[in-house]
């Protein structure tokens, strides 16, 4: 299948856009990435230097520890909610729209997977 031809002043601009909307996807991603660390080593730090407090009872039969381990859980299915909710109401939206505007052409395409 062939592309229509763009003019070439015009494919500056639309990579600069691809660019840009790469480096906000890689943004979001290291963010995420980052915050799922934190909470995950933060909860593995919390058993092995405080499990006394890990101990406590909140209510007869739940403990702390067990508390914070689903929090932890949660969290992740949060993040991981946040990140499609993004990926779907922007970066495709915006990768459909130069996608649009250059016919397909083969640098979006590879963007999302499908060369």
């Amino acid at each position: 299948m062939t592309y229509p031809a763009t003019a070439p002043s015009s494919a500056p601009v639309r990579n600069e856009r691809l660019r840009v909307l790469a480096a906000r996807r890689w943004r979001i991603a290291l963010s995420l990435t980052a915050a799922m660390i934190a909470l995950y080593f933060g909860f593995i730090a919390l058993i092995a230097f405080d499990r006394p407090l890990l101990a406590r009872r909140v209510v007869p039969g739940l403990t702390l520890g067990i508390l914070l381990g689903a929090l932890v859980i949660v969290m992740s299915w949060l993040l991981t909610f946040g990140y499609v909710r993004w990926a779907n109401t922007r970066y495709d939206v915006e990768l459909s729209a130069l996608e649009a505007a250059e016919g397909a052409p083969n640098a979006v395409r590879a963007e999302r997977g499908q060369l």
